[in-house]
C-alpha cells in the first residue's frame, strides 16, 4: 500500500485464527481488511471482513467516541441475529505492545460480502433487478423494527450484497434501541437520507432523538434512487437538496418526482417521503407494499450476474494505492471524523462523508467556544453558499449570537410593525425576499416561528447581497460593517461612513464575538 491506512496492518498478520489479507477500504479512524481462518476448532468461515478500531491509541474524545459506536454495533449485533443484517461473528482485543498503533485495537470479526449498492449503481445505475433488490432492503428494515431498533444511517453504501445474491444492512453504529417512540443516535448526517425534521434537530446530552420514520424516509430516497438512478428533491449538489428538503418540509416547494418511476413505487414513495413523520407509512405495511409492486412473495436474492465481480489482488492493491476510501466504504461503518466539514461523492453520487456535527467547519468555526452543535452544520454551509469572501462561518455565528444568543424561539413582536423572531430576529417582510434559495421572493409572506433550518441559510444569502453594496473605502473590520447592514441596511451604512452610533454596542458584540469564533490562524 502506497496510501496510509488509519490503522495499518501487515499482510500476513495473525489475530486470534485470523491472517490479514488484502485491504478493504479505510477511513480516519479505522480500516478494514479480507481475513482468512488459519486456526482450528471454529465453525466460523474461511473468509471473513475485519475490522480494526484503534481504542487504544488516540486523544480521550476520539476514543470516548469511538468506543461509544463500536458499543453500538456490538450491542445489536449481540442482540440480533436476523437474515437481512450483517453478521458478526466475534470481537477481538490485539494484544501487541511491540506494535504501539496496533496494541489494543479493538477488532470485529465480521461478514464478508462480495460488495455494495453503491459499487453496483456505479456499475449498473438502474439495475434490473432494483425492486427485488429494495424487497430485501426493506425486509432488513422491518426486521430491525419489529425487534425495537432504529438503523439510523441507511444509504447505498450500507447495503451489502453477499456472494450468493442476497443483501445484507450493514453499519449499525449509529443505530439504536427504541426507548418508547424515540431512539438517540450520535449526531451525524448524511444529509441525502436524513429527512427534514432531522437535519437540524436539536442534539441533547445523549445525542439526537430518531424514530423508525427516519428509516422509512431514508428508503423512499433510496427507492426513487435505484428505480430512477435521480433523487426525489431537486438540485445538483447535497447543500441544493438539503435546502429542497426544508422547503419542502414548510410547504413551499414539492417533491420531483421521475416521470419514469412506476405508478405502484410512485404510490411507496410519496408515502415514505410525507412532509411529517406523523404521516409515513409503518415498515411493516410497506414491506407489504413494496414486495406487492416488486411481485415477489418473500423477497428473493439479487441474480448473481448482476453482483460486482471479484476483484483481482492486482486491481485491489491498485484501488488501495490510488485513493483511500473512507466512509462506510462497502457498508462496514468505517466513519470520517475530520476538523473540516467536506462533503465528497459517493458512488450513487450523492454521499457525504459522515462527520460529528460538533466538529463540522472546525478548521473555520471554534469547536470549543458554546456555538450550538445543532447550528454548526447550517452555519457553514450558508457561508460556503455565498462567494464573497467576508461572509464567513464565524461572521454568521457571531451575528446569531448577537442577535439572539442562539435563541431558536425568540418572539420580539414589540419591535417595529411586524415583530422579530427566531434566531436570526427576521422581521417576515424581510425573510420573504431571503428564504428561497432561487433568489425570487417567496409568494406570500411567512408566518413566524421561523425554524433555524429556515432562519440560518436566508442570513447568508442576505450577507452575500450586502457585501457587494458596501463601499470599499468604509473604515473598520468588513465583517463588522456587513452585520452592521444586516441591522440597519447597506444604504445607512454607506451614509454614515461606517456603524452607525445607535448601534454601536451591537457592533462591538459583534466584533467580539468574532475573534472569538474565529480558529486561531484564520482572519
Amino acid at each position: 500500500m502506497t496510501e496510509p491506512y488509519a490503522v495499518p496492518v501487515p499482510k500476513g498478520y495473525r489475530v486470534g485464527v485470523w491472517e490479514v489479507r488484502e485491504p478493504i477500504a479505510t477511513g480516519a479512524f479505522g480500516s478494514v481488511y479480507e481475513g482468512r481462518r488459519v486456526g482450528t476448532g471454529t465453525a466460523r468461515p474461511a473468509e471473513v471482513a475485519l475490522k480494526f478500531l484503534p481504542t487504544g491509541t488516540g486523544t480521550p474524545r476520539q476514543l470516548s467516541h469511538l468506543r461509544e459506536l463500536i458499543d453500538r454495533e456490538v450491542e445489536l449485533h449481540r442482540r440480533l441475529k436476523q437474515p437481512r443484517l450483517i453478521r458478526m461473528y466475534e470481537t477481538l482485543v490485539v494484544d501487541d505492545p511491540e506494535r504501539p498503533a496496533l496494541d489494543g485495537a479493538t477488532v470485529l470479526v465480521l461478514e464478508k460480502a462480495q460488495g455494495s449498492l453503491s459499487a453496483l449503481l456505479a456499475r449498473t445505475p438502474r439495475p434490473e433487478a432494483g425492486p427485488a433488490l429494495l424487497a430485501q432492503i426493506c425486509e432488513g428494515l422491518a426486521q430491525l423494527h419489529r425487534a425495537g431498533w432504529v438503523h439510523g444511517d441507511l444509504k447505498p453504501a450500507n447495503v451489502l450484497l453477499m456472494q450468493d445474491g442476497s443483501a445484507r444492512l450493514a453499519d449499525f453504529n449509529m443505530a439504536a434501541e427504541l426507548e418508547g417512540t424515540h431512539a438517540y443516535t450520535p449526531a451525524f448526517s448524511t444529509p441525502d437520507y436524513t429527512p427534514p425534521e432531522l437535519l437540524w434537530s436539536e442534539i441533547g446530552e445523549r445525542g439526537r432523538r430518531i424514530r423508525p420514520s427516519a428509516d422509512v424516509w431514508a428508503f423512499g430516497v433510496l427507492a426513487h434512487l435505484v428505480l430512477t438512478d435521480s433523487f426525489p428533491l431537486p438540485g445538483g449538489t447535497p447543500t441544493a437538496r438539503r435546502d429542497a428538503a426544508a422547503a419542502y418540509a414548510r410547504g413551499t416547494d414539492e417533491l420531483r418526482l421521475s416521470p419514469e418511476l412506476p405508478d405502484a413505487w410512485r404510490e411507496i414513495v410519496r408515502d415514505c417521503l410525507t412532509r411529517t413523520h406523523t404521516d409515513r407509512i409503518g415498515s411493516q405495511a410497506l414491506l407489504r407494499r413494496v414486495e406487492a409492486a416488486a411481485g415477489t412473495g418473500r423477497s428473493p436474492r439479487l441474480p448473481r450476474s448482476l453482483l460486482p465481480r471479484r476483484r483481482s489482488r492486482r486491481t485491489t492493491m491498485l484501488a488501495a494505492a490510488t485513493a483511500v476510501v473512507a466512509v462506510s466504504a462497502l457498508g462496514y461503518g468505517i466513519s470520517t471524523w475530520a476538523g473540516a466539514g467536506t462533503e465528497g461523492a459517493g458512488a450513487s453520487g450523492g454521499e457525504t462523508t459522515k462527520v460529528t456535527a460538533a466538529t463540522y467547519g472546525a478548521s473555520e468555526l471554534r469547536t470549543d467556544k458554546g456555538i450550538p452543535v445543532a447550528y454548526r452544520r447550517l452555519i457553514v454551509d450558508s457561508a460556503h453558499d455565498c462567494v464573497q469572501q467576508e461572509v464567513t462561518p464565524a461572521l454568521i455565528a457571531a451575528l446569531l449570537k448577537a442577535e439572539s444568543n442562539f435563541d431558536p424561539d425568540l418572539s420580539d413582536p414589540s419591535v417595529g410593525e411586524e415583530g422579530e423572531y427566531g434566531i436570526a430576529r427576521w422581521t417576515p417582510s424581510v425573510l420573504r425576499w431571503w428564504i428561497r434559495a432561487d433568489g425570487v421572493a417567496a409568494e406570500e409572506t411567512p408566518r413566524p416561528p421561523f425554524t433555524p433550518a429556515e432562519s440560518i441559510p436566508a442570513v447568508g444569502r442576505y450577507l452575500c447581497f450586502i457585501e457587494p453594496r458596501l463601499k470599499t473605502s468604509l473604515p473598520g473590520d468588513r465583517r463588522v460593517l456587513i452585520a452592521a447592514s444586516y441591522r440597519t441596511s447597506s444604504k445607512v451604512v454607506n451614509e454614515e461612513n461606517g456603524v452607525p452610533a445607535r448601534i454601536r454596542d451591537y457592533a462591538d458584540r459583534v466584533a467580539h464575538y468574532l475573534k472569538e469564533y474565529t480558529p486561531p490562524g484564520k482572519k
